[in-house]
Formats: structure tokens, sequence, C-alpha cells
């Protein structure tokens, strides 16, 4: 199986451009952001608080993401439940980024990655994909942009929704959000020794996928 690991901070693009090359080179895309928000949408759901570490330990193995294709589009399911349309909003991402510290919530979520990079082609996003999750995946890139840029994106995805939303506030959320990735415990947020590093600061989408599937090329 070959198996391609893009990591980077939050608001990079990774989701859009691994989506994109997926499509483009057959592979089954394994969406890992999403699957650790929507364990956080549980949490939420629940009551349970980002900073109650015995709770969120004890709802665990009530838990159950997986991830399937239908007509060539993902579905996450919660519990059986398809929540797709829940998962996206700031709320559900800083609650992901904060409860993804604690190792019972990762080491549940890995062994689930583990598993369907063992049967397939994939392309798997995230933070520590490359360093942890595949650390003998065959390609590496660790994509990246300055937290301006990303910043921006975020907000004209944002507000192109019909979201209101300050872009002062976003930048700070993103800077925080890189903060607590890099400096956590557990598998924190670095470029793996052999990714290679993609800066797509001046890069519409289009060009990071040319540049992604030259590195591939190229492995």
């Amino acid at each position: 199986m070959k198996n391609i690991a893009i990591d980077g901070p939050a608001g990079a693009g990774k989701s859009t451009i691994a989506k994109k090359l997926a499509r483009k080179l057959g592979y089954i895309y394994v969406d890992t952001g999403a699957m650790y928000r929507a364990m956080a949408y549980y949490f939420l759901k629940n009551g349970i608080s980002s900073e109650d570490e015995e709770a969120i330990r004890k709802a665990c193995p009530d838990v159950d993401v997986t991830i399937r294709y239908e007509n060539g589009e993902q579905q996450v399911l919660l519990n059986g439940e398809n929540v797709n349309g829940v998962i996206r909003s700031e709320e559900v991402g800083n609650m992901a980024s904060a409860t993804s510290v604690y190792p019972v919530v990762r080491t549940k979520l890995v062994e689930l990655q583990r598993q369907l990079a063992a049967k397939e082609n994939v392309i798997m996003d995230g933070r520590d994909i490359g360093t942890v999750v595949l650390p003998n995946a065959n390609v590496k890139i660790y994509l990246t942009a300055s937290a301006k840029v990303r910043a921006k994106r975020r907000y004209d995805e944002l507000t192109a929704k019909g979201q209101e939303c300050n872009l002062e506030e976003i930048e700070k959320d993103i800077i925080d959000r890189d903060y607590r990735d890099m400096h956590r415990e557990t598998s924190p947020l670095k470029q793996a020794e052999d990714a290679v590093l993609l800066d797509s600061s001046d890069l519409d989408i289009d060009g990071v996928v040319a540049a992604m599937e030259k590195i591939i090329e190229g492995a």
C-alpha cells in the first residue's frame, strides 16, 4: 500500500489540497481532522468540558468515529450518525484542538487511522501523520503558510458562507492553536525529519497541488 502523509498547522489548506490530490491519484482521503472534530462534537453535545480529562477518558469508549465514501463523497459518522454538517464550526475546531492533547483521545483515533492505511492507498493529513500515525509513509509533506495568510483564508471561507467573523480574532485563534499544537506533550506538531517543506503563502490551490505532485513523482 502507498501512503502519503501531509502535516502542517491549522488553516494551511491541508484538507482542501489532500482531497484534490486524492481524487487525481485515485487514493482514499482520510480526513483525520474530521475524526477529531467528530469526537469533539460528541464532548460538546454531552456537556463535557475540554478541561475535564477524567470525563473525557470515561466518554472515549462510548465514541465510535468512522469514515466511509458514498458516491465519492466522504461521510463522517459519529456513532452511526452522519455529522458532516455540524463539525466545521469554530467552536468544534477549538474543542478538537483542546481535547486532542489527551493521550486517550489520540490513541483511539490513531488506531483507526492505521487500520485504514494498512488496507488502502491513502492520503492522510493532520498534525502528526508523518511523525506518529504513519512514520513509514512513502511520502511526507509539511504544508504551511504565514498566520496572516491562514487567517485571511479562513475569514474568506466563513464570510462566503454568510457567517459574521473578525479577521483579527481568527488570526489570534490560529496563533493560539499553533502554540497549543506545537507544545502539547503528546504528538506535538512538528515537521518530520524526512518530510518536504512546502510553504503555500504565495500559491493558489492548483499551485500547491502541482507542487505536491512533483514531490510525489520525485519520491
